[in-house]
This record gives structure tokens, sequence and C-alpha cells, in this order.
């Protein structure tokens, strides 16, 4: 049997369709939705950040769980291989702020057409609003698929899981792929939101929904653990706090949180000392001498955040300036140099970018993406417990994985072919 069959079409879908047939094979893609790659639609804001054009070894030191499993993966079909592919299928791409990788037109659903059109050119089958309902295996084999409508049997050579996690289930994210793996007796690890925002204890907090501060550092702390530490922008919001490094911490707090609070500490102006602090500070009291308290801070914090500061200094608002002491500007650096907001809990699925958690990788081969419970089986994509911080490297989990998958199962199933002819 010619034939691949791959359950998805989202980013490692693709891939590994693509992969597929270019090894030759009859592949067939069984998409639940309308279309194809419906969360890549929403990604990077609906811009689609690709991937990241760091060097192709630093991508390692961007994931947060199992990066040594990715080593053949992403050598394999690197960052760089991405942004060719993407280059020839006619979606030009430019690199923005940390390397980040973005189509030209800052339009997600360009990079989804490019890949259509190679998947079109390559013969690659695509079956929409078709929900694979189970793969089969039976005695150490995977025979294929049954599909949700009408319980139809669809035999192949092999069979690709990629219908991603749990996150942003309302573009068919709904863990699927997990029961496909228990059902093929593998195990699922933990499962958790991540690269999603925290919810926080404190009401002074939830006031200052709305307000994005850039060039802050956040530390995040486990007791006196450092378990998170990075510089760049945060946001307020209604519940507690999300930004590009709030999203990026939650995914090393995932499993902590489950048990315990943690401790952020924002650093409001991580470029001055203590002391270059207070010697700011003295400047701006200094030009406004008869100016009360809460008047003198608006040259050093954003409006929004002056109450909050004011109230966690404990200087009286009504104070003059040239009345505050020097213990009182001590107060208002410390606030300042370390705004502490208690951590309670993540948000849910709805809002996270990824999931973290999935089928174990101990029982997946790394050079090929296949399971080791049974041939003519692989995964591919978020279903893997495999996943990065934010900047284009879930995505890039995504691409190599699902290259490695479809080139693998290709392999697979021409390699099988040659010996039923041999035979």
């Amino acid at each position: 049997m010619n034939k691949v069959v791959i359950a998805g079409g989202g980013a490692a879908g693709m891939a590994a369709a693509i992969g597929a047939a270019q090894a030759g094979c009859q592949v067939v893609v069984y998409e639940k939705n309308e279309k194809l790659g419906k969360k890549i639609y929403i990604t990077g804001k609906g811009r689609c950040n690709v991937t990241n054009s760091c060097d192709t070894e630093d991508l390692f030191s961007h994931m947060v769980s199992n990066g040594k499993f990715l080593y053949s993966a992403i050598y394999g079909f690197s960052n760089f291989d991405v942004m060719g592919l993407m280059g020839e299928c006619g979606c030009p791409l430019k690199i923005e702020r940390g390397n980040r990788v973005f189509p030209v037109s800052d339009k997600s659903s360009d990079v989804i057409a490019a890949l259509e059109r190679r998947m079109k050119r390559l013969g690659v089958s695509v079956r929409y609003n078709e929900a694979v309902k189970e793969v089969v295996c039976q005695d150490g084999r995977c025979l294929g698929v049954v599909l949700e409508k009408g319980r139809k049997m669809v035999e192949a050579g092999a069979v690709i899981v990629a219908t991603g996690g749990l996150s942003y289930p309302a573009t068919g994210s709904t863990g699927d792929g997990y029961r496909f793996a228990e059902a093929a007796s593998h195990t699922v690890t933990e499962l958790s939101p991540a690269l999603v925002p925290f919810t926080c204890a404190e009401e002074d907090v939830k006031k200052l929904q709305g307000l994005s501060l850039k060039n802050v550092e956040v530390t995040v702390y486990d007791g006196k653990k450092v378990i998170w530490k990075e510089f760049g922008e945060m946001l307020f919001t209604h519940f507690g706090v999300s930004g590009p490094v709030i999203l990026s911490a939650s995914s090393f707090a995932a499993k902590i949180i489950k048990k315990r609070p943690l401790d952020l500490v924002i650093d409001l102006k991580p470029a001055l000392t203590p002391e270059q602090l207070d010697a700011r500070i003295l400047r701006d009291f200094d030009e406004a001498k008869n100016k009360r308290f809460k008047n003198s801070l608006n040259r050093l914090f954003p409006a929004k955040l002056i109450p909050v500061m004011v109230a966690r200094s404990g200087i009286d608002p009504e104070k003059k300036v040239n009345e505050v002491t020097a213990k009182e500007r001590e107060r208002l650096v410390e606030a300042a140099k370390s705004f502490h907001v208690t951590l309670t809990g993540l948000r849910g699925y709805n809002e996270a970018i990824i999931t973290q958690g999935g089928v174990d990788v101990k029982e997946i081969n790394p050079a090929t993406m296949e399971s080791k419970k049974a041939q003519g089986l692989y995964f591919a994509g978020e279903v893997l417990d495999l996943d990065g911080v934010t900047g284009g490297f879930n995505l890039q989990i995504a691409w190599s994985t699902g290259m490695l998958a479809g080139r693998s199962a290709g392999a697979h199933v021409r390699d099988r072919q040659i010996r039923m002819i041999n035979e």
C-alpha cells in the first residue's frame, strides 16, 4: 500500500504531507475543519511568526521540554530550510526584533497559501470536514484509520498523527491525538496550558488593566529559586499579567504553579542601579519642589501606574516632595526595582498558545518520529511532549517534526513495497 494518511492539517500535518509526497507516496490529509492551518491563522496576532532566524544550534536553548529529542528533526529540516521553503513557495519573509521571522505581507494566510500550493503541486489530497475517529493498530502494526463520518475504515501503509494539542480548542485542537496515542499503548505525560497569561492575587495589579510596559526585567521565583528571568515587554490585564516575557515564563512555571503560588518581581527601571534611580528621583523632585508627591512622578512612570506606586511606596500622597525623606525615597526605589506580584495560576487552554506535555518522547524514535509501539505509526507537532518559548520556536518544532515524520513514513511505505515485490 503506497498511501500515507495524515490526521490533522495544521503546521505539522502540512509539513508531513510535503515530506511524504516528496518521497513519492500517495498522501491523504484528513482535516476536521473547513480549511487547513486554522491555528496558523491566529499565530503572531494573525501575522504568523514562521520561525526564528537564530543560529540553528541556538534553537535548542529556546526549547523548554525535551530539546535533545529534536536534534535529528531540526538538523534534518532547520529554520533556514523552513525559510527557504517559504521563499520557494512564493511567500517572502522578513526578520524582526529577536530574530523573529514573519511573512513580508504580515498575513498568516500567505504562509498557509504557500504550503497549500506546494501540497497541490505534489498531488496531496486534502479531505476537509473529515475527522479521524480512531487509529487502527494490530499486532504491533498500524493498519490505517477509522473516519468519524460513517465509521469508514481507510487502510494505509503509514499513519501520521498531527492533531495538535488542547490550546485554542476553537481551531479544532481537542486532544484527539492523545486518545489515539493511548489507544496504541503510548504514555501521555501531564498536560498543561503553556505560553499563557497568569492570574494574580493583588487587587492593585488588576487596576493596571491595559497598561503595557516595555524594557522591564521580570524574574519569577519559587521561594528563593529563580525559575525564569527575562528582559522585554509585558502587559497588565483584568485578571493578572500577560505579554511576551510573561508568556514564556508560564512554560517554566506550569507544573509548579499547580502546587503553590509563585512570586513575580518586576524591575521597572532595569537600566538604573538603585543609587542612579534615587539620583534621578532627586532631580525630578528638585524640578517639582512645591508639588505634592502624588503629582511628581509623571516623568518616571506611566500615568496609570502612578497611584499604585504611590500606594506601594507608603509615602503620603499629599506630602510635598521637598519634605520626602531619604528613607521614604528608598522605599520608592525599592517599589520600582522590585514590584512584587503573587502569581496564583494560569489561564485556560482558550488563551494558551500551546499545550505543554503530550505523547512521551521516550516512546518515539527521534530519528524518524515513528512509534516504538506500533510500526508505521508516526507522531508530529504539538501532540508530542515538546515545547519552546515564544519567538517562532514552537512552529519550528511543528515544521521539523512534521517534515521528518513525512519523509520517514514515505520511506517506510516505499521500503515495504520493495520488500513485497522481492518476496
